[in-house]
């Protein structure tokens, strides 16, 4: 029987830079001051220029929707732009952005670049996707010695994934994966962080165990299913149209996140009931969420 685990955050780091870096460090002094238009005017020409650090920064801001609108193509122009040149936070922060709107396939290709250099994020999603067999070819050695390695760092869903894997693969294929973690760990470049821009964390996913079915619909819970985001209100109104057949009667939610509406489905009892809600929605992106 497969077993699933769903994870789908950014991390801070600071260092003394050269006089031209130093104007990207102006940038995030006036970011942390929230005037953010200015830490954009002030990245724009740079990241023009080339400059990796800039770009990385100008694409959050446009994810972020900070300075200047969200426009998460642009964030994606200029996440790629900074990740094609090495940087190792856009490499993961655009991973996990096409990751979760749907595009697994770039998103993981991204993510198993991060994952080789470490960064732990990179290394909890890809991983569970190795396990999984999601958008991947399946490796549940490789995928479980990813995700020890993410674990190891301290990410607390990571260490929440393994918990879960441990319960799920022998213990002969963990003594393998666990030899495979301890190399590529010796094997792995060090790791160059940048200067990002702080905003809002991009949390993984929390580990899940699916059910093989669908639910049977409940009349309460605090759980729903998240089926995308959409910059219109009515391309989510149109999707929830075309599954509502499958999805037992449940209601819509449609939740504003800034200039995009996510498409929220429930109630659920549980997690477990909202993923095997999940599950039988063949080919289409889902995971679960709180209800808040």
């Amino acid at each position: 029987m497969r077993h699933k685990c769903l994870v789908a955050a950014a991390l801070l780091a600071f260092w003394p830079a050269p006089v031209f870096a130093q104007s990207v460090k102006a940038g995030i002094e006036a970011w942390q001051k929230a005037d953010y238009a200015a830490a954009v005017n002030i990245w724009r020409p740079l990241a023009e220029k080339g400059d990796v650090d800039a770009s990385f920064n100008l694409g959050q801001a446009y994810r972020l929707g900070r300075g200047v609108p969200i426009n998460l193509a642009a964030a994606q122009t200029w996440l790629e732009r900074s990740a094609r040149k090495g940087h190792l936070d856009a490499q993961t922060t655009l991973g996990l952005m096409l990751f979760q709107n749907g595009n697994q396939v770039s998103g993981l290709r991204w993510l198993g670049q991060a994952a080789e250099r470490s960064d732990a994020r990179a290394m909890l999603v890809y991983g569970t996707a190795l396990f999984n067999g999601d958008s991947v070819l399946r490796d549940p050695v490789l995928g479980y010695a990813y995700v020890s390695r993410a674990a190891a760092q301290g990410l607390a869903p990571a260490k929440a994934t393994l918990a879960e894997l441990d319960a799920i693969l022998p213990l002969e294929e963990r003594r393998k994966a666990l030899t495979l973690a301890i190399a590529k760990a010796k094997a792995a470049p060090a790791a160059t962080k940048a200067k990002p821009a702080q905003g809002a964390a991009v949390k993984a996913k929390p580990p899940l165990e699916p059910a093989k079915t669908a639910a049977a619909p409940a009349t309460g819970g605090a759980w729903r299913i998240q089926l995308g985001a959409f910059s219109q209100r009515g391309s989510a109104e149109v999707l929830y149209k075309k599954l509502a057949g499958s999805l037992g009667g449940r209601s819509a939610f449609y939740v504003p996140a800034g200039a995009v509406t996510r498409l929220q489905v429930g109630p659920f009892s549980s997690r477990a009931a909202a993923q095997a809600a999940c599950n039988a929605l063949k080919g289409q992106a889902c995971f679960p969420v709180a209800a808040k």
